[in-house]
């Protein structure tokens, strides 16, 4: 995938409402970054993106953040450890699966609303949203 590609098939509008309708069924929250740095590991990136952007701090610890740096061409999810301890590497692993899928065929916008949706399905069944929910991270999509 070239990085140009990737960034020119993302619609921020469309990305933002999925994550709005995603968390509008559960307490959780759902986080997208997408980096235009060379970095050597994605995944210890995301960790430290997730870290940084005080992800940890959510009320139930159910936070997921989607992180794509299209210049390395890699991808990483991470999951609080809430959300982790309820659905296991198994969720993780299918995730990562179907999102590489996407990705590969050039399915770029695709990749990430599909990621989303199942994020928000998966927080909704062990997190319902409570009566006092409230939104706890932004919804829009970060960059650097």
């Amino acid at each position: 995938m070239k990085p140009s590609e990737f960034l020119d098939c993302l619609d921020d509008k469309a990305i933002t409402d999925a994550i709005a309708e995603a968390e509008s069924r559960t307490s959780g929250q759902i986080r997208v970054y997408v980096s235009e740095r060379l970095t050597d590991n994605a995944q210890e990136r995301a960790k430290c993106r997730f870290d940084k952007l005080g992800m940890r701090e959510t009320r139930d610890r159910n936070a997921i953040l989607l992180y794509f740096a299209p210049r390395i061409q890699r991808f990483a999810v991470v999951g609080d450890s809430g959300i982790h301890s309820k659905c296991g590497q198994p969720f993780w692993e299918e995730l990562a699966a179907q999102i590489q899928a996407d990705l590969r065929t050039g399915k770029f916008h695709e990749a990430l609303l599909g990621a989303i949706v199942r994020c928000g399905e998966l927080l909704a069944r062990h997190f319902p949203r409570r009566e006092d929910g409230t939104n706890e991270l932004p919804n829009e999509i970060l960059r650097d």
